[in-house]
């Protein structure tokens, strides 16, 4: 029996090394990584992705173990040509990786199994974090336009993107009455 443990817990490392399956994702069969993801969101960043890393395919490829298929892009941002790289998991967007001046200065968090630290995730009310609006939030902008932006409460560098159904005016904000059910959709990392 105690060999049979040996060899279960073996096997992955082993296929890993010789394996020439390069989209296979072997780091998946990790005894550790059974039980969810172990990427978090902290005030250093998410992962082993902070400000310090560069912004380059085979280090942010690194700082996520190999889990995610990356893919590059460029798009304009005030102006300027940013580039930006997006991780998929199986073939849903779970992060976006934006830099500047050759490092990484922004990550968009979309994966449900990415928490903060202290365990607020994809799915999360606003009521569950926030008792009001007022000095914590202000209007989505960009591509979050349709959202609410709040600071998370003690840190500087997070934020969270909440989203739900409003009916009123454009460019203002829901009451706290209609906040309360509105779900967080995305986890913002800024250096």
């Amino acid at each position: 029996m105690k060999s049979l443990r040996t060899f279960i817990c073996v096997l992955p490392l082993a296929l890993t090394g010789c394996s020439t399956l390069a989209s296979v994702n072997w780091s998946a069969a990790y005894p550790w990584n059974w039980f969810g993801s172990s990427i978090e969101v902290s005030e250093n960043g998410v992962g082993k992705i902070t400000a310090s890393t560069p912004l380059d395919e085979q280090a942010i490829n690194d700082a996520l173990s190999g889990d995610y298929h990356l893919r590059s892009g460029m798009k304009t941002e005030n102006g300027s040509i940013v580039r930006y790289f997006e991780a998929l998991k199986n073939t849903q967007l779970a992060l976006v990786v934006n830099g500047e001046n050759g490092a990484v200065s922004r990550i968009d968090v979309l994966d449900s199994d990415i928490a903060t630290d202290k365990g607020v995730k994809i799915g999360t009310p606003f009521s569950a974090v926030f008792d009001k609006a007022f000095g914590n939030c202000v209007k989505g902008a960009g591509d979050d336009s349709t959202g609410v932006e709040c600071k998370a409460p003690g840190s500087q560098h997070i934020s969270y993107v909440f989203s739900g159904e409003w009916s009123g005016p454009e460019g203002l904000m829901p009451s706290d009455d209609t906040l309360k059910n509105w779900k967080l959709s995305k986890l913002v990392w800024r250096r």
